[in-house]
C-alpha cells in the first residue's frame, strides 16, 4: 500500500479507489494514463498557475491543455501563467509529478475543468508520484472546494 499522504486521508470519508502504478520521472500524466490503462479524458493533471502574488490549481484532463485565458478569466484575474516548479511545490507541499488537489499544504482556490462535472469518477494524483485517486468530481470538488469552469482546449 501506498504511503500516508495527506491527499489519502482527505478522502477518507468518501467513496474513492487508490490506483498505484510504477511512477516515471516525467510526462506524469501521461505515463499515469498509460500504466494505468485509463481514458486520458478522465484522468485530470493538476497544475499551479499565478497571477502576481496569487496562487491557484487548474485540473484539466490529461488528454487536453489548460487555456490560462479561460483560467484568468474563471479567477477574475487579467492573466494566468504557469507557476515555476519550486513555488508550486512549497504552495502544495506535493513534489511535482505527485501535486494533488486534495489535502495541499495551503489552501488554493480551485478550478475542475467543467468537461467532466458529469463523469461517474475523475482520477488525480494521490500526491506522490505512482499513486492516484479515483473518486467522483462532486466529493472532489466538495473536499477542495472547486469551482468548474471551461477552462481546457484540445
Amino acid at each position: 500500500m501506498a504511503e500516508r499522504t495527506r491527499a489519502l486521508a482527505a478522502v477518507r470519508d468518501v467513496p474513492h479507489e487508490v490506483l498505484e502504478y510504477t511512477p516515471s520521472k516525467d510526462h506524469f500524466g501521461a505515463h499515469s494514463v498509460a500504466e494505468l490503462g485509463l481514458d486520458p479524458a478522465r484522468v485530470l493533471k493538476t497544475l499551479v498557475v499565478e497571477h502576481g502574488r496569487d496562487l491557484a490549481l487548474c485540473l484539466v484532463p490529461v488528454a487536453g491543455r489548460l487555456d490560462p485565458k479561460a483560467a484568468a478569466r474563471a479567477l477574475g484575474w487579467k492573466n494566468a501563467a504557469l507557476t515555476d516548479p519550486a513555488r508550486a511545490q512549497r504552495a502544495t507541499g506535493y513534489v511535482v509529478g505527485g501535486i494533488s488537489p486534495l489535502g495541499t499544504a495551503t489552501k488554493l482556490r480551485t478550478l475542475i475543468d467543467a468537461t467532466v462535472a458529469a463523469l461517474s469518477t475523475v482520477t488525480v494524483s494521490g500526491g506522490q508520484r505512482g499513486v492516484s485517486i479515483a473518486l467522483a468530481p462532486s466529493d472532489l470538488a466538495a473536499l477542495t472546494g472547486a469551482e468548474f469552469a471551461p477552462i481546457s482546449k484540445s
